[in-house]
């Protein structure tokens, strides 16, 4: 489906949220294989590239006082530091986005799709995928490459601690068969892409049929 199919509408910002090993990034990456005018937002970062990252399409490479110049003039809709680095995301690059009528989608925990929303609350729609069950959770965790018990163990925590948060999204999704999730994943974007505050030319049809254009 290309933005032809979608003229004049404003595009969103799907927040996609999940303890690790549920799923979203094979929903994300199918969706954008679907959708052209869906694509990934890229995020700022001041650590460095790794050698098959380019910048602008993996991250916007920043040096340190780039990244906190920035902050200061509250060009971030979200940012955090994570160890030794900062990411975040651009303002400029979403709004662009959302002007073109494309969508822009989101890889975040909880407190990314929080602060997101409190940003562009018109703009946002969240969605958070379910395992079916612990038990099935903890197998695709073991079956990971490089898993161990311990990995394994810290990776279940802090999915239980994510999980506490799905209240917070507009969506929930069980994703027990990847197919039906995607489905649902599917059904949630072309809904929201028609809700009234994304349909550019609405005002103005609505006053040439009261005589006032």
């Amino acid at each position: 489906m290309s933005s032809d199919e979608e003229s004049g509408r404003r595009g969103l910002m799907l927040v996609i949220s999940s303890p690790s090993g549920a799923g979203k990034t094979t929903l994300a990456r199918m969706l954008m294989d679907e959708f052209a005018d869906v694509v990934l937002s890229v995020s700022g970062t001041t650590r460095e590239p790794r050698p098959n990252e380019r910048h602008g399409v993996d991250y916007h490479f920043k040096s340190d006082a780039e990244f906190r110049e920035m902050i200061a003039e509250r060009a971030f809709l979200e940012w955090a530091k994570v160890f030794d680095h900062y990411y975040g995301t651009p303002r400029a690059d979403t709004v662009q986005h959302l002007e073109a009528g494309n969508d822009v989608l989101f890889d975040v925990d909880w407190q990314g799709a929080d602060a997101l929303h409190d940003q562009m609350p018109n703009d946002c729609v969240s969605v958070f995928v379910l395992p079916p069950s612990i038990e099935a959770l903890e197998a695709r965790l073991s079956a990971r490459l490089g898993s161990t018990p311990e990995i394994v163990a810290r990776r279940m925590r802090d999915a239980k601690a994510e999980i506490l948060h799905w209240r917070r999204y507009d969506y929930c999704i069980v994703n027990d068969d990847l197919a039906e999730a995607y489905a649902k994943l599917r059904r949630i974007l072309l809904v929201e892409r028609t809700k009234r505050l994304r349909e550019h030319g609405l005002e103005d049809h609505v006053r040439r049929l009261l005589g006032e254009l």
